[in-house]
């Protein structure tokens, strides 16, 4: 009787210990097979190589696979945190926040994820054993080149180091500090990591275990933690050669564009949700996008088609200076941009000119529109030409008109940016 009971409870034991063997194994299975959906018809095979040979701490996401899981963490990541591989691969970047992380920065890296830009920001962040620790957080879109759209993002996570901080800020042996700093960031790499076809790549050396273990121990998670410019300069270089080694290992080296977006080609439209609303407004008006270079046209209203005869191809992806001539003032013009660098609202008299040649006088007002979080999305330039009458049909001033522009195009984009988007 006791052997047979023995006998079962082995057997449970036994059946247990292979479940849980096979459970392992359809994980691996599966995570195995995110990683060859979201690299292979991408990369070459060697990818995945080079990327494990390098040491800093960062992860790759992928925003066309559901819940935009991690498909790539580094080994620096991996010490960084804490966590294995296996409870990493497949889950959401959400899985390192804690009670204390900032509600808002989340927002913030979400809005880019959803934009499809670039960020770096400062990031409250817990390891595997609940410890919480600042990072520099620099996260970066992969673009394919066929349409320009985000095929992966390239996050960067630097822990700030209160010792490299006291070392850098100590200006009385500069020479030293220096010295010490570089010490302490790349005296542990290995040499290996700086070998001859890594350096082809553009990749520099790893960061060095004293900046992996940064020395947050007693750290008043309440009290926020800045970056120094080295550490600055340190994630922005880490991530340029990260994308530049991806594009080095694209299939026949034309999928990708690792590159800033240009002006125009490469523009991601905007979503249907945001121009259905847009279209609704009835006055003569532009988006411009600050994020891209030449701050581009992205939306261009039907009364603004109408008041300067351009198609809206000829639109989209030009700065709005195309509509400026020989007799624009250039006075004017400073002022716009001055108000522009100053991220306030302006309003302005100038002369613009019709694709027919013809000028008209412009009574313009650029207004910024920020998104949900606070920050700028757009500038919104409102036209109206100015043709002796201060109001509409409706009694309206030009005043009141801009105004109720700029405030339809604020809902608009606060509207969208609330909305569900990918995760960080």
């Amino acid at each position: 009787m006791g052997l047979g009971v023995f006998s079962r409870t082995e057997e449970r034991k036994t059946k247990g210990r292979r479940k849980r063997i096979t459970e392992i194994l359809m994980v691996m299975e599966s995570q195995l097979g995110l990683i060859e959906k979201s690299f292979s018809t991408r990369y070459s095979s060697l990818v995945q190589e080079a990327l494990d040979e390098l040491h800093e701490s960062f992860t790759i996401t992928d925003p066309c696979i559901s819940g935009h899981p991690i498909v790539f963490a580094s080994r620096g990541f991996l010490k960084m945190s804490g966590y294995s591989k296996d409870e990493v691969i497949g889950k959401n970047g959400r899985m390192f926040q804690g009670p204390m992380t900032d509600r808002r920065s989340v927002m913030e890296v979400r809005e880019a994820i959803r934009e499809e830009r670039s960020i770096q920001i400062m990031l409250l962040n817990y390891r595997k054993d609940g410890t919480p620790f600042w990072m520099l957080f620099h996260l970066s879109p992969v673009l394919g080149k066929e349409d320009g759209r985000a095929i992966h993002f390239v996050a960067v996570q630097t822990p700030i180091s209160r010792i490299l901080r006291q070392i850098i800020g100590n200006d009385n042996h500069p020479v030293e500090n220096r010295a010490r700093f570089q010490e302490i960031v790349f005296g542990s790499c290995r040499k290996e990591v700086c070998s001859d076809s890594l350096v082809e790549f553009g990749c520099v050396p790893a960061m060095g275990s004293a900046v992996v273990v940064s020395d947050n121990k007693g750290l008043d998670v309440e009290e926020s933690c800045e970056a120094c410019e080295l550490e600055k300069q340190r994630t922005a270089t880490v991530i340029e050669n990260i994308l530049s080694l991806l594009s080095h290992y694209s299939e026949l080296s034309c999928r990708l564009d690792c590159r800033k977006r240009s002006c125009f080609g490469k523009m991601r439209p905007l979503g249907s949700a945001i121009t259905i609303s847009l279209s609704r407004i009835q006055q003569s008006f532009v988006l411009c996008d600050p994020h891209l270079p030449d701050t581009p046209i992205v939306y261009a209203s039907d009364a603004f088609l109408s008041l300067t005869g351009y198609a809206r191809d000829e639109i989209l992806g030009q700065n709005c200076r195309f509509i400026q001539g020989s007799n624009t003032d250039e006075t004017t013009i400073c002022e716009i941009k001055e108000s522009i660098q100053r991220k306030q609202a302006c309003s302005v008299r100038i002369l613009n000119y019709r694709k027919n040649g013809s000028s008209f006088w412009n009574l313009l007002h650029i207004s910024p529109v920020r998104n949900a979080t606070g920050k700028i999305a757009f500038y919104v330039g409102v036209q109206l030409e100015d043709d002796c009458k201060n109001e509409d049909s409706q009694g309206m001033s030009p005043e009141m008109r801009h105004r109720g522009v700029v405030g339809a195009v604020r809902v608009a984009v606060r509207t969208l940016s609330m909305g569900a988007g990918p995760s960080e």
